[in-house]
C-alpha cells in the first residue's frame, strides 16, 4: 500500500491523536449525554483529520486550503464543546488534551497560511 499524502503531515498525525484522546475523555460523561454533547464532540473531532486527509488528496493548494479551513472550523467547534463539557461538570479539565487542541490549532493555522498563499 502506498503512503497517502496526509500521512506525512504533522497536523494530521496530531489531530488523529486528538481524536483518540477525546474519545477516552468523553467516555466518562453521563450516559444521558450519549446522544448529545458526546456525539457532537466526537463528530467535530473526527472532522479535523478527515478534512486534512481529504484536502491533501485534492488537486492544488487552493483546494487544500479550503479543506484546512473546514478543519480549523471543526477544531474551534471542538474547543468550545470541550469548554462547555468542563463548565457543565461532565468531565474534569485535561491539560494534555487542551495542549493537543492548541498544538493542532497552531499546526493547522501554519498549513492554512502556507497553502492559502500559493496559487495552484
Amino acid at each position: 500500500m502506498t503512503e497517502r499524502p496526509h500521512y506525512r503531515l504533522e497536523a494530521w498525525r496530531e489531530s488523529m491523536d486528538l481524536v483518540k484522546r477525546l474519545y477516552k475523555w468523553s467516555a466518562q460523561f453521563p450516559v444521558d449525554e450519549r446522544y448529545g454533547l458526546i456525539m457532537q464532540i466526537r463528530r467535530a473531532a473526527v472532522s479535523v483529520p478527515s478534512n486534512i486527509a481529504e484536502g491533501a488528496a485534492r488537486d492544488g493548494s487552493r483546494e487544500f486550503a479550503r479543506f484546512l479551513g473546514i478543519a480549523r472550523g471543526s477544531l474551534s467547534e471542538l474547543e468550545t464543546q470541550y469548554l462547555l463539557a468542563v463548565e457543565l461538570g461532565f468531565a474534569a479539565p485535561d491539560q494534555e488534551l487542551l495542549a493537543t487542541i492548541e498544538k493542532t490549532s497552531r499546526l493547522l493555522t501554519g498549513l492554512h497560511k502556507k497553502h492559502s498563499a500559493q496559487r495552484t
